[in-house]
């Protein structure tokens, strides 16, 4: 892990995030990589995951050559023991963590009828359990420290319906839900828990065909919106953040 040097205050300019730890879900590449480098970038120790060691260890580098703080580890966010084993590491090499982006995500599309109970619970655990799996893991933290940001990836795709994503809709309306009640049961113990549901964005993610890319959100675009989220004042809370293209698609 690479240190950052010459820091002295949290004002620094353009180290914000100087001495807070982030966690990354879905860090290896597209979205996740986007949000770990910005958050990095900013100043915070970043702990990056995901299940492709190559792509992983691939993020990790790049975001080291920046000479930015980063840790990854291979972890599968839908099992519960490697949930637990990488927020453990995380707390023991890098400190309390006191942003949580939940992003690992996965998507299959097509009409109901022709998905498998497979494609059900391959969507359903990665998009949905595991934001419950991982919260879970972290909040402890965070209420000790009376502090704290998790932010979890939804899509519009939660808030509107389509033909094809019934799964996949299914699994970010869950995460809208369950997003909106952690905010409540956690606002009390000074931690935020907002969504940002992004429309089309060009990412190696499955989805519904080729877009065409001046038509669609970057993943720098979403890194953007969860910068926002993290700088915002102590006193303010912005719940829930929706990202558009310009051009319609």
């Amino acid at each position: 892990m690479t240190a950052i040097s010459n820091v002295n205050t949290l004002e620094c300019v353009g180290i914000p995030l100087q001495g807070t730890v982030a966690l990354v879900t879905g860090g290896s590449r597209g979205i996740g990589h986007a949000i770990a480098r910005k958050l990095a970038s900013l100043g915070a120790g970043v702990s990056i995951c995901g299940r492709d060691a190559n792509a992983l260890a691939k993020s990790e580098n790049g975001i080291r050559e920046l000479g930015h703080s980063v840790l990854s580890q291979i972890a599968d966010v839908t099992k519960a023991s490697d949930v637990e084993s990488l927020v453990k590491t995380t707390e023991e090499k890098l400190g309390p963590i006191s942003i949580l982006v939940n992003n690992a995500g996965i998507g299959r599309f097509g009409p109901v009828q022709d998905k498998s109970e497979e494609e059900w619970d391959l969507v359903l655990n990665t998009n949905l359990k595991s934001v419950f799996l991982v919260s879970r893991a972290v909040v402890p933290s965070m209420i000790r420290q009376h502090k704290g940001d998790i932010i979890n990836i939804s899509s519009l795709a939660g808030k509107n319906t389509f033909a094809g994503g019934g799964i996949y809709c299914a699994s970010k309306w869950g995460v809208q839900g369950l997003t909106g009640c952690m905010a409540e049961d956690l606002r009390g113990h000074g931690i935020r828990v907002s969504a940002v549901c992004p429309g089309s964005v060009a990412t190696e993610f499955s989805g519904r065909g080729t877009k065409d890319p001046k038509k669609v959100l970057s993943p720098d675009d979403v890194a953007h919106a969860v910068a926002t989220l993290v700088l915002q004042g102590p006193q303010s809370f912005i719940s829930e953040v929706h990202l558009r293209p310009l051009i319609k698609p």
